[in-house]
């Protein structure tokens, strides 16, 4: 299973093999780049990757249905292997999450108590946005956090989950020039990172 968690540790591949596998059809290079939002030379390396690791296959088709002299090369598709995962994607941090609501809970149990424990929790853990599983992806300057580690929890107490990704996602960016604000939109977390050039504002967690 150790290889499997390391062909699916690199974000960009794991949002490749989630979109290919949800495809009822398997698909072309082209596809899978567009569907996934990469390159196409970023979205060939990693699918022959997942191809080399087991995890998807592979077969040859023409596309345009013609055949015989001038139909063309047939494409390489890639569908989901036969090899069975379990694997929870994108990665959930519930534990986590429970963790600073009972340490919330001791400081009082309001929003306010929730903020600080978050923090708090986050200085501790001296990690990355990666190693908690947020999947940050840059775009023009500001990083994006492709995944929620609370997803199910920010579904249900929106507002809750968003103060607590905003405090812990701040305390994980002390000593960094950048810091996180709350910037929600659909199919990603509702934090963002930016740098200090785009400005500060009330809803933004100094670092």
């Amino acid at each position: 299973m150790d290889d499997v968690f390391g062909a699916l540790a690199d974000p960009v591949r794991r949002e490749l093999y989630r979109w290919v596998v949800a495809q009822a059809e398997p698909v072309s290079r082209d596809q899978a780049a567009s569907g996934a939002g990469v390159p196409r030379h970023t979205a060939k390396f990693h699918l022959d990757r997942l191809v080399a690791d087991g995890l998807l296959e592979t077969e040859f088709r023409r596309l345009t249905g013609r055949r015989g002299p001038g139909a063309g090369r047939p494409a390489k598709l890639y569908r989901r292997s036969a090899r069975q995962v379990s694997l929870t994607l994108p990665p959930r941090q519930y534990e986590l999450a429970a963790q600073i609501m009972a340490a919330a809970l001791d400081g009082g149990g309001d929003p306010e108590a929730l903020h600080t424990a978050a923090a708090e929790v986050g200085r501790r853990a001296g990690t990355s946005l990666e190693a908690l599983g947020y999947e940050p992806h840059e775009r023009d300057g500001v990083v994006e956090l492709l995944n929620c580690p609370f997803h199910a929890l920010a579904a249900e107490h929106t507002a809750l989950v968003c103060g607590m990704n905003l405090h812990l996602v701040g305390a994980l960016l002390e000593g960094t020039e950048r810091r996180a604000v709350l910037d929600p939109a659909p199919g990603r977390c509702c934090v963002t990172v930016v740098g200090d050039e785009f400005g500060r504002s009330d809803e933004s967690t100094p670092v």
